[in-house]
């Protein structure tokens, strides 16, 4: 649709008129990227002239309003005459002056669970190093080079006395390599940043984790919540998430006869749908039974004030490790292989989907799955 101009006046101070384009439709304006219909061309005419001087003034102003008229529209129309390849360039020109912040945010708002908010992490770092404004037209390999050494150099948000986390930093880069990606692939970039940036390397990570020996003297120890207690032994036998444990319902679990006890459920991190066999030990700590549609660990919740719960009941049992909830997973994990469950299986029990996560895991056959389940054996 062609781009209509027309000149129109606005009376001012003065005894003045001032002269303004009006478009139909709006076109961004040059600055802020918004639909605007007026363009003020700093001209006025006098109203009702009397003086010749004043006269020759409104009519040569008028015809200088109208010669920046027709140029303007003539500009603006100009596309429907250009090729395929001058349009695309066009669009570019026009895309470069939009803002890539806001762009990011549309992205992370499209993802979900812990992906979303490693998304929204990420953007608020970007928020931080830009002030919630860069424009496509200037992002190249400088502004990425900066912002990753930035995020290396920069405190946490979450605490403004540790420096972000080099993982942390990874992850969110990649976050914005990933933006980069898409915007080429939607033209607002002319070329393709992510292919030229490297990304932030890794840094290795402790994960620590209990023996088996450590694990008896956690149940041979009181805690003070017995609810949270029960739920790390229940991650110890399993291999379960807290995610998973705490949205866990009593119509997930069935029996199989022969087989013993599965465990069907949708992962809340990754949405895979499992099926995981568990052992007689972890079903039997469980207790009795409630009604399908209820939680099996009602009221179990993750805060600061239940993690002062955790770290006194590691404490009272003599261990003096870093322990968190996530690293009973670790020790389901660490104890499986210590006794000899291949890697793959274990991979299989733990539900991962990128083998990046396990160190190259495959899948294996049900009945491997259940031998597995059985190898680690508590004293209760």
């Amino acid at each position: 649709m062609a781009t209509k101009v027309k000149v129109r006046q606005k009376a001012i101070s003065g005894n003045r008129k001032s002269l303004y384009l009006d478009f139909y439709p709006p076109i961004p304006h040059p600055e802020t990227g918004e639909p605007t219909r007026r363009e003020f061309l700093g001209l006025y005419l006098i109203d009702k002239p009397k003086s010749p001087i004043d006269k020759q003034h409104n009519n040569e102003t008028q015809q200088l309003a109208e010669q920046i008229r027709q140029k303007r529209e003539n500009h603006l129309n100009k596309p429907e005459i250009y090729t395929g390849y001058e349009k695309e360039q066009l669009k570019i020109k026009e895309r470069g002056e939009e803002n890539f912040v806001d762009y990011f945010k549309k992205l992370a708002d499209k993802r979900k669970s812990s992906n979303h908010d490693n998304w929204v992490s990420a953007y608020k770092y970007l928020v931080t190093f830009t002030n919630g404004r860069l424009k496509f037209a200037d992002l190249n390999e400088r502004f990425c080079n900066e912002f990753k050494e930035h995020l290396l150099a920069t405190k946490s948000n979450k605490s403004n006395k540790t420096t972000l986390a080099q993982n942390s930093a990874a992850s969110y880069f990649n976050k914005i390599k990933a933006a980069l990606k898409q915007a080429y692939k939607d033209g607002y970039l002319s070329v393709d940043l992510n292919a030229r940036v490297t990304p932030i390397k890794q840094g290795e990570t402790r994960r620590e984790y209990l023996t088996l020996d450590e694990l008896n003297r956690l149940i041979k120890t009181e805690c003070n919540n017995p609810l949270l207690k029960k739920a790390a032994l229940f991650s110890a036998l399993t291999g379960l998430r807290f995610s998973d444990i705490q949205k866990m319902v009593w119509g997930e679990i069935e029996h199989v006869q022969g087989q013993g006890y599965f465990l069907n459920f949708s992962q809340k991190k990754t949405k895979g749908v499992e099926s995981l066999p568990i052992p007689e030990q972890a079903y039997d700590l469980l207790g009795q039974p409630g009604k399908p549609s209820e939680k099996v660990f009602p009221g179990l919740t993750y805060s600061a004030y239940e993690n002062k719960h955790l770290y006194q009941w590691i404490g009272a049992a003599g261990i003096t490790k870093d322990i968190t909830f996530h690293c009973f997973r670790h020790t389901y994990a660490t104890l499986q292989l210590f006794y000899g469950t291949d890697i793959y299986t274990v991979s299989k029990m733990l539900g991962h989907k990128d083998l990046k996560t396990t160190q190259i895991y495959g899948k294996v056959v049900d009945e491997a799955k259940r031998k597995a389940t059985e190898k680690i054996k508590l004293e209760f």
